[in-house]
């Protein structure tokens, strides 16, 4: 995940048009998740069971740079979770649209890696990033890890990822090109996302084996929903 700010995805966005570029979306790319309802559980019943925040995060985090920290993490049974944007981590290996040239914040690296040990391939692998441990929040005390099942929730439509990154320590708001365009938001790693309307569902102690397939994520998620629907 990179530090972005406003300004610069302002700016970028003004230059491509200028110049007359298309976005990374509008060029052909691998098949990603399309699904607009992953699983048997509605985008409005998961929902209707975080209308309410008990915090657990000590402070509040920040969308973007440039913003205020008006975000907290939230607690239920089973799981933790957050309402905030959506920018798009292309990190890890390099595909036709995840590369140094279609993203000024690129790395080819991800916090945690595929059963192989290689990168995660954020082009086709839903996943989403949590902020760094600091003394806002330490997502492992959670019990959330790498792998992890995710319910993205988006315009109801329920996508299930897994934790696959970390960024900064007062930033949260981040999947992976995949994650947003299964969700139908603009999955360009320069110019897209979305900047609100997002919410991220993070089952506690759950682990996706291997931890990059989609398929044994949205088994495992759509199970774990469940639960977390007659728990709360």
């Amino acid at each position: 995940m990179r530090l972005r700010t406003l300004t610069l995805a302002a700016a970028s966005g003004a230059a491509l048009l200028a110049a007359g570029v298309l976005p990374a979306n509008a060029s052909g790319a691998p098949t990603t998740p399309r699904s607009a309802q992953e699983g048997s559980v509605s985008a409005a019943d998961l929902l209707a069971k975080v209308t309410f925040c008990s915090q657990i995060s000590n402070g509040k985090y920040k969308t973007d740079d440039e913003t205020s920290a008006t975000i907290p993490v939230c607690g239920k049974n089973g799981a933790v979770f957050w309402k905030a944007d959506m920018d798009i981590d292309c990190d890890g290996q390099r595909t036709t649209n995840c590369n140094e040239n279609r993203d000024p914040w690129y790395q080819d690296d991800t916090a945690f890696h595929q059963s192989d040990g290689k990168p995660l391939k954020a082009e086709t692998l839903p996943y989403v990033v949590v902020p760094s441990s600091s003394s806002i929040w330490n997502y492992s005390s959670a019990g959330i890890k790498g792998g992890g099942v995710v319910a993205v929730i988006y315009n109801n439509k329920v996508e299930y990822a897994v934790v696959g990154d970390t960024g900064p320590t007062k930033i949260i708001g981040e999947a992976s090109y995949a994650t947003a365009k299964a969700l139908g938001i603009d999955p360009d790693p320069e110019t897209g996302g979305t900047d609100s309307g997002v919410t991220y569902i993070l089952f506690k102690n759950s682990k996706v084996s291997p931890i990059e397939s989609h398929s044994a994520a949205v088994t495992l998620g759509d199970r774990l929903a469940k639960e977390f629907l007659a728990n709360n």
